[in-house]
């Protein structure tokens, strides 16, 4: 499938609905614990097996965009968008067939892995298209459509409620859901594949041929071994631990931290607060990717980073003491969090260049997988260690805090040692022109 050229005069304006098309469905990730209380009673399953389709889902989308990175590149958007489409409404579908049969272990399958594919390749598939339609404005074009991606479940999440209402939520209404999801959401993404374009390539006035591309150019295999590029993943991996252990346990947390007060929070105030989370991590990587086009991508990875560990001071020292700082305090942190996943392609591409950075993009999204991992991990264990000891309410999670302070101070660290990248590991001009004549000729 090649990568469909743009006509003369087509707007670059309807490349971002084309990635919130694909972005918007398979945000619907963030939604999935909807469905645990219902898997739990209907399969007679435990908390931590009910999370296993999200958690190995989030694995495979790290893996499957740092492996198909490259494919991603090479083929274009509209190869990956379809792959995505496929794999994400195939692990639906197969989900719906777990639960009809009452086999879990498809269920896992089928979203997890499968649907986990559809993830990562869905993810990365529009960012380099998106950067080279808007050089003068990336991290505004990639908050775009890395905005639809957390606000993805603002959407699945009543969606999905409500068919569990309408069918039931025994094993025959789940399969039903998951039927209708793997449907729409296949419907919904390809709008994005039959919308999106590339850029016409730019011709030199001599022979006709692609222009070179210009500044900076670095290839993946070259970037990995670059300092730059694991500075970066530290810096992401440090700031969505950060933010993912705050989402992951939220309601618990604001209950848990008022619950000796005179004014403990209700079970639907905790759903609120979640909904508020949501709204700040979406506003986040519109907003502030945006604000990394007017003051740089090193000094907003500041903001995340240094602000970011000011915000988890307040609430680990004086948090429990008014709902208000509590509350703003978590929506910054959830702002940068959403902000750090928007404004990382942007800059991948002021440090690497345009030339293969949806394939860096991909790679470094690993150390999202394992962040996905840590974050939890930390906040759930210290939590349970810390019930065992007899301790209560907010108690529960002071040693959690210090630990994402310190995980900060080390991502503002890393950020603080990114330098341009050596001369060494730059592409040369005349195999920069080769390259892009080869892949003009293979479309």
């Amino acid at each position: 499938m090649s990568p469909p050229v743009a006509p003369p005069g087509w707007s670059r304006w309807l490349v971002p609905p084309a990635a919130l098309s694909v972005h918007l469905s398979i945000g619907q990730a963030y939604a999935w614990s909807v469905f645990k209380p219902s898997l739990e009673s209907a399969l007679d399953l435990s908390g931590t097996q009910s999370a296993l389709p999200f958690q190995l889902g989030i694995v495979m989308l790290g893996l499957s965009a740092a492996f198909g990175g490259t494919l991603v590149e090479r083929n274009g958007p509209r190869w990956a968008m379809t792959v995505a489409l496929i794999c994400f409404s195939s692990g639906f579908l197969l989900s719906a067939l777990g639960a009809a049969t009452e086999q879990y272990w498809l269920i896992v399958f089928g979203y997890g892995f499968v649907g986990g594919i559809g993830l990562g390749i869905g993810y990365t598939s529009p960012v380099s298209t998106l950067i080279k339609w808007f050089p003068d404005r990336p991290g505004m074009a990639t908050g775009i459509a890395i905005m639809g991606f957390g606000g993805g479940a603002l959407i699945a999440s009543p969606w999905s409620a409500q068919m569990l209402e309408s069918f039931g939520s025994d094993s025959s209404g789940i399969a039903q859901a998951f039927l209708v999801h793997g449907l729409t959401y296949a419907l919904f993404m390809s709008l994005g594949v039959f919308l999106v374009r590339v850029p016409r390539p730019t011709k030199t006035a001599a022979d006709g041929t692609p222009a070179p591309l210009q500044g900076v150019q670095v290839s993946a295999n070259s970037a990995i071994r670059t300092p730059q590029f694991w500075c970066l993943w530290v810096v992401l991996c440090m700031n969505v631990t950060a933010g993912i252990g705050i989402l992951e346990k939220a309601a618990p947390m604001i209950t848990d931290f008022f619950s000796d007060t005179s004014t403990p929070v209700s079970v639907s105030a905790a759903a609120g607060f979640v909904a508020l989370l949501s709204a700040a991590n979406m506003a986040g990587r519109i907003g502030w990717s945006s604000t990394s086009d007017l003051i740089g991508r090193k000094n907003i990875y500041r903001v995340y980073l240094g602000v970011g560990a000011l915000m988890y001071a307040l609430i680990a020292w004086v948090g429990d003491s008014s709902k208000p700082l509590f509350i703003c305090c978590a929506l910054v942190i959830l702002s940068f969090y959403g902000g750090g996943f928007a404004t990382i392609p942007a800059y991948l591409k002021d440090l690497f260049g345009t030339y293969q950075v949806g394939a860096i993009h991909g790679r470094l999204l690993t150390a999202w997988s394992t962040a996905g991992v840590l974050g939890p991990l930390i906040v759930n264990w210290i939590a349970d260690r810390q019930e065992e000891a007899g301790k209560s309410g907010a108690s529960l999670y002071g040693t959690s805090l210090i630990i994402m302070i310190g995980l900060l101070v080390v991502g503002f660290v890393a950020n603080e040692l990114v330098r341009p990248v050596n001369v060494r590991h730059h592409i040369p001009a005349q195999r920069e022109a080769s390259d892009v004549t080869e892949r003009q000729q293979s479309a």
